[in-house]
């Protein structure tokens, strides 16, 4: 691997919101233990820590979740847990971070993660990440596609030539990226043999994000130039000055859809999973014979493939199949796992009918 050092830019502003009444504004899914007895950011850092000590870790998120990450980081260095002052995207949080780092170590490489997936295959997942480490030194931007396991309607894919070579450790050029697509489209990627999952991670020399950030978006680029460092007493106030003058747009389609220099590694199944919604936790989750995953006691009577998590309320199930059971203090969510996707939907709704106290 190269010398370089590495630095990780973990994503964790979002709010979850398939995953309620569970996941709320001040404890969304990243900060929730899903598999296991720590957090999903918390199981990030630990994946992370063989390659990326956490004096190099850099946390982007917001003003409400930044006390609860720093309490469950607390190796992290607090001036590297970075609060958004706005929502603005992905894009220009990772303009952001590379500007920081930048200010630390012109040579470095960031990686770019999510907070809220889950990897069964670490070790993989470690050599693949020091592949794209090596591929970065070239000055491209790196993205990691992922095997498809299945014709996937809810992930955007990456389109790489003909003939590309699964597992390849060189990166070759990605050819385009596809938008999320319907049933038919997503089963002809699967067929084609070359179209594979756009994981949302990222691996990239600092000054060459930034210089692409540069040329496509430079108003964005423009607000956070006199940033700074973060340790400084001024970051804050000038912080909240420039952030909401930055473009409110991905890093997809802000940046990697106009590169030139986009590469990536065809990577093989290292067990990644984005824990999208409450099937995709019944997927992951210990059945029993019936098919049933509790988290609670229960009792079933001719009730099969169903998912509680009552919060250690007994729950007694009697002819249902397929539901989704999850019981907050203050609300119950019942709906069948075929239809879990809607959950963000009922979260809007009940924005727009002000139930405030449950968001």
């Amino acid at each position: 691997m190269s010398k370089a050092p590495l630095h990780a830019v973990i994503l964790a502003g979002g709010r979850g919101t398939r995953f309620w009444p569970r996941s709320r504004k001040k404890t969304p899914k990243q900060l929730l233990p899903f598999h296991g007895s720590i957090s999903l950011l918390q199981e990030t850092v630990v994946r992370l820590s063989p390659l990326i000590p956490p004096e190099r870790i850099w946390i982007l998120t917001n003003d409400i979740l930044a006390p609860a990450i720093r309490r469950q980081l607390p190796t992290v260095p607090r001036h590297q847990v970075i609060a958004e002052p706005v929502q603005r995207n992905t894009a220009p949080a990772i303009a952001l971070a590379a500007r920081l780092i930048l200010q630390q170590d012109p040579s470095a490489v960031m990686g770019v993660f999510p907070s809220d997936h889950l990897i069964a295959k670490p070790k993989h997942f470690l050599q693949v990440l020091s592949r794209a480490v090596r591929a970065a030194q070239d000055d491209g931007l790196v993205v990691l596609g992922l095997e498809p396991r299945w014709a996937e309607t809810g992930f955007g894919y990456i389109e790489f030539p003909s003939g590309t070579k699964l597992g390849s450790a060189v990166a070759v050029p990605v050819k385009r990226f596809r938008e999320k697509p319907d049933k038919a489209t997503a089963t002809r990627f699967i067929k084609a043999g070359r179209f594979f999952w756009n994981s949302g991670m990222f691996v990239w020399k600092a000054e060459v994000i930034d210089a692409a950030i540069k040329a496509l978006l430079p108003k964005t680029a423009a607000a956070l130039s006199t940033l700074p460092s973060s340790r400084s007493r001024a970051f804050r106030a000038k912080l909240r000055s420039a952030y909401p003058q930055c473009d409110n747009v991905s890093i997809d389609y802000g940046v990697l859809e106009h590169a030139a220099n986009i590469v990536g590694l065809p990577c093989k199944d290292f067990g990644w999973n984005d824990i999208g919604s409450w099937q995709a936790a019944y997927e992951l989750g210990t059945k029993n014979l019936a098919g049933n995953v509790a988290h609670s006691p229960i009792e079933a009577l001719d009730a099969t493939g169903n998912y509680v998590d009552a919060a250690g309320k007994f729950v007694a199930l009697v002819g249902v199949h397929d539901l989704v059971v999850v019981d907050t203090p203050d609300a119950l969510l019942i709906c069948p796992r075929s239809e879990a996707q809607k959950v963000s939907a009922l979260v809007k709704a009940l924005e727009l009918a002000g139930w405030d106290s449950l968001l």
